[in-house]
Formats: structure tokens, sequence, C-alpha cells
């Protein structure tokens, strides 16, 4: 198990440095002067061209591409990811609380998710082609087909506008301060956001738990359980879903990390103030820094995501060698 653990992060370091160089590409391919948005506009002419040298300076761009790049990846391996030009200080304080926010917001997606997935999947697969399966699927179908801002527009419309329930968006206040009820408002405002979520990741996750019980149901070891006279529970979620776990971990796996991710569209719907909903705003305001070392953040998550499925596939599967 070491030796393929070591294997598997020495082959992943090309891949790495592959992906920095295109951030880094993709980065100076991008139109407008960074310089320029960090000056203020109202400078005199003849103090412009001086403070803007200075700043080019600064920030290091006077260098050379592969100076540059290298002095990037040296700033963020030290934790340095840049100057926010929109939120006028360091990157990793401006998206340190959107992205406790959005953790805050998937973790109730989450819980949600599995909750309704893995039960409502395993029934699907124990009645297949029955009424409770084909009312799922349609629903998953549908579901599947709409877009996030659709079913989070329906739902405000519905459930805040109509009913008023639940408030429309935003976030909850801190002007009175952090007592009980301040953190009881959380539930309110993040009750629309993690519904839409939850509503938008099910189809898949259903559709992909269903079909691994039932490649888990159509197995030997299935029939032979049941001619030995073990009752069907015992079957169905001792031995078929115990085997079904194999792919369904990577869905738990890819939720996890889908904790640090957020959703842009849903987090600006809502006006969230998510990771996703900070990102889109620092592209609409051409705000580099910020931009490329998100986008560095969930490269890497795919790529810890990815190598911890393999791992796990290993642990859950005897039937993977490690060797």
């Amino acid at each position: 198990m070491l030796r393929y653990i070591i294997r598997r992060i020495l082959s992943l370091i090309p891949v790495i440095i592959l992906i920095t160089i295109m951030l880094f590409a993709l980065l100076k391919m991008m139109p407008g002067d960074p310089v320029r948005m960090m000056l203020n506009p109202g400078l005199k002419a003849e103090h412009y061209q001086a403070a803007y040298e200075a700043m080019k300076i600064k920030l290091g761009l006077d260098k050379s591409y592969p100076e540059q790049y290298l002095r990037w990846i040296g700033n963020t391996l030290q934790g340095e990811l840049g100057w926010s030009t929109l939120h006028n200080r360091p990157v990793k304080d401006a998206i340190k609380e959107p992205l406790k926010n959005t953790i805050i917001l998937n973790i109730f997606v989450i819980i949600l998710e599995l909750a309704i997935t893995l039960p409502v999947g395993i029934k699907m697969a124990v009645k297949r082609g029955k009424f409770y399966d084909n009312a799922w699927q349609v629903f998953s179908l549908i579901t599947y087909s709409m877009p996030s801002f659709f079913v989070a527009l329906t739902l405000i419309f519905t459930i805040a506008i109509r009913l008023r329930l639940l408030p429309p968006g935003g976030m909850p206040l801190t002007v009175y301060g952090k007592d009980l009820a301040y953190y009881l408002s959380w539930l309110k405002y993040m009750a629309l956001p993690v519904l839409t979520l939850t509503i938008i990741s099910l189809a898949g996750t259903i559709r992909y738990v269903r079909n691994a019980m039932i490649d888990a149901l159509n197995q030997d070891y299935i029939r032979t359980a049941r001619s030995k006279g073990l009752a069907e529970k015992v079957v169905i979620y001792s031995h078929a879903f115990r085997n079904a776990l194999i792919p369904i971990s990577t869905i738990v796996i890819g939720a996890i990390f889908s904790l640090f991710y957020g959703s842009a569209i849903t987090e600006t719907v809502f006006a969230w103030n998510g990771i996703g909903h900070v990102l889109v705003k620092a592209l609409n305001n051409r705000d580099f820094m910020l931009v490329i070392s998100m986008n560095l953040f969930f490269a890497m998550l795919s790529i810890v995501a990815n190598f911890v499925a393999d791992i796990t596939y290993g642990l859950v599967d005897p039937r993977i060698k490690l060797e």
C-alpha cells in the first residue's frame, strides 16, 4: 500500500506542474491590465506613469514570464496568494469568510442529499420497474433537465414571495450581535439555497445508487444468499449494499470535497456570500490573482479527490490489488 501511495504521489507531480503552467498562461492571456486597476484613477498625469512603474516592479511584472511563473509558485507555496484588486486586500483574507459560508452551506446539502439518495436509490433497485421506481426516475429526469437558476427562482417565487415563509436571499445580519437568534437565522437563510442544490444534485446521484444496487443484486452471491433462506433485508443491506458501496464511495468522496467548491449560479441568485459568488464577481471585475488562486485551489481539490478515491477503492474492495 505504501509503495502504491508513493507511486501515485510521484505520478501527480507532472500533472500539477502542467496545471500551474496552463493557469499561468491563461492569466497572461486575460484582457486588462492589473497594474492600472490597482492605481488611483484620480492621479495626475505627471505622477501616474511613475506610480505605474513602481506598482509594476512591486508586483514583479517587470520580470520575464519564466521569472514571474517561478515567483508566483514560490509565493503560493508560502501561502501568499497575491493581492485582490476587487477587495483591496490579500486574496487569502478575501476568500476566508466566503469559503466558510460555502462549507457551512454544503454540509447541510451533503447531509440532506445522502439521507435521501441512499434509501431511495436502494428501494428503486429493489422495486425495479414498479411504480416507485418509475416515479423517481421521472422526477430525476425532470430535475436533471432543469438549470439551477430556474429551480432557485421557482422556489423564491413560491416559498419566499407567495407564501412568505422564508427570506428570498441574503445572509444573516450581525448588526445585533451573534446571539442564539443570529445562529437560528442561518437556518432560514440557508433553507432555499440548500433545497435548490439538493434538488439539482438528486437526479444523478439517485440513478447512480440505483444502478450500483441493481448490478449488485444481479450477482451470483445474491442468488446464493437467497437460496440459503436469508431474510430479504439481510440480503439487501448486508450483502448487496456492502458491495454496492464500492462505486457509491465515489459519490461520498466527491461530496466531501465539494464542500469547498461552492455553486456560482445558486449563490449568485440567493446573494449568498460564498466562494462561487466571489469567483463570479472576481471574473466580472478582472481580479486576476483571486481568479487564478481559486482555479488552482479547485484543480488541487480535484487531484486530491481522485487520489483519495483510488486509495479508498483499495480499502473497500479487497479484489483490487495495490501491489
